[in-house]
């Protein structure tokens, strides 16, 4: 492997691992809810339709990251999360109508 196709694919990963679509899409409702409540986001829950989308969104309605750093990375998240999304639009519309948003903040129900 030459050094640009490791440069090329570690850029890639890196990307994916902060990548909205991957991260409700291909992991788990409670790892998304964990990475939004990690940012402290206002969001209280994000549609499955779109969801890379609203993850990105969700990231920039938190506390304002004091670095700097996190604003134009989720900036160009919104691209490839809108590529990816509509990609798996006809999975997501399943799972919108079977299990609905994905729910951040959550209460217990009383009883």
């Amino acid at each position: 492997m030459t050094i640009k196709m490791a440069v090329a694919s570690s850029a890639i990963s890196l990307t994916l691992a902060g990548c909205g679509t991957a991260s409700t899409v291909l992991q788990g409702d409670e790892d998304a809810a964990r990475g939004l409540r990690r940012q402290k986001t206002y969001c209280q829950s994000i549609p499955r339709v779109y969801s890379g989308l609203a993850y990105d969104f969700c990231v920039m309605n938190a506390p304002p990251d004091p670095t700097g750093v996190l604003v134009p990375l989720v900036l160009l998240d919104l691209a490839l999360s809108g590529a990816l999304d509509t990609v798996a639009l006809p999975y997501t519309i399943v799972r919108q109508g079977m299990d609905g948003n994905i729910r951040i903040y959550w209460r217990p129900a009383r009883g």
